[in-house]
């Protein structure tokens, strides 16, 4: 049995029911409690269940959000950033002070839809790394996010049980994207079975001098996650008897974990290298090439075209809830 606790908001999870009435009891004992059934809503975040499975989604916080910045009338864009467009810090005019504050606002809130939308992700952090001094190319940015989810307001992750409790993930690097900066993105994809529960879309903390370096420390950080999740499973205590997979589409990162012959030209990555390899000797996890064209964490490394951003967004279970109420 667990609980999540939010000042006086409570989830209570448990698999026997009876366990379940026996707190509620107890709480109630001490403490004036409301029993409101079954999850429906909890800040922000909406609860429905389909029949294979449950869906999470943010339709009403996404509506508020839209209604603050003045867009929820706005023309739907079909993808959260062109895949032509490149941000800059030094592009554009500076916002006035009080657009800036809006800029931060709605960005703030963007951050916050971010947990049962990963497609917003990579394009919410892009814009957030230039809070600092918003100018008006930035603010175009946040608004095409804005037409984005105003075309995809009922999209959410549908979670499904599955038989397989298989940990995997996929990582990805977008070496020296940055212009300003020259900083790699890194993104991963972690999955339990089918279903995606955890992503990350950062910009990575030191530049790399190669496109395998910048996949490296991608990878590397998808396992710092895979080995995160699977001490939270074993609290739980679901068993993992077989190795996690980390997909990767870098042919040298690849063979980087498990070909020392590379370690003497790669000293700049040793701890990570040390790091993924450790994990690798001891068969607790296998890297396996992937071809770009299946690469599901290019969604979190840059923008995408239509149709590419379209077969990434539906591979993670990001799909329309209301298509499965």
């Amino acid at each position: 049995m667990y609980l999540l606790v939010y000042v006086d908001d409570i989830i209570l999870v448990s698999s026997s029911a009876a366990a379940t009435d026996r707190l509620i009891v107890a709480l109630g004992s001490d403490f004036a409690i409301k029993d409101l059934g079954k999850l429906h809503y909890f800040l922000g975040l909406e609860v429905t269940y389909p029949g294979d499975g449950l869906a999470l989604s943010q339709q009403k916080y996404s509506q508020d959000l839209l209604r603050r910045a003045g867009m929820l009338e706005c023309k739907a864009a079909t993808t959260p950033m062109s895949s032509t467009d490149t941000l800059s810090a030094t592009d554009g005019t500076l916002l006035s002070a009080a657009d800036a504050t809006e800029y931060r606002s709605v960005v703030g809130g963007l951050q916050y839809l971010t947990i049962t939308r990963p497609d917003v992700s990579y394009a919410v952090n892009r814009v957030c790394q230039y809070l600092h001094s918003p100018r008006d190319t930035h603010w175009s940015a946040v608004k095409r996010i804005l037409r984005y989810v105003r075309s995809t307001l009922t999209f959410g992750l549908h979670l499904r049980p599955a038989p397989s409790a298989v940990l995997s993930a996929f990582s990805d690097a977008d070496w020296a994207g940055n212009p300003d900066d020259r900083r790699s993105t890194g993104g991963h994809a972690v999955f339990f079975g089918p279903n995606l529960i955890i992503w990350s879309a950062r910009k990575q903390a030191t530049v790399s001098r190669s496109i395998t370096e910048a996949e490296y420390k991608a990878a590397a950080n998808a396992t710092a996650e895979l080995i995160w999740v699977q001490s939270l499973l074993c609290e739980l205590r679901i068993a993992q008897r077989q190795p996690h997979v980390l997909w990767c589409d870098n042919i040298g990162a690849t063979y980087l974990s498990s070909n020392p012959v590379f370690h003497a030209r790669t000293k700049h990555i040793e701890v990570d290298y040390h790091f993924v390899r450790e994990r690798v000797t001891k068969k607790l996890l296998q890297i396996r090439f992937i071809s770009s064209k299946d690469q599901l964490a290019d969604i979190f490394t840059k923008p995408l075209s239509l149709p590419l951003f379209t077969g990434c967004r539906r591979n993670p279970n990001l799909l329309n809830t209301s298509d499965h109420s």
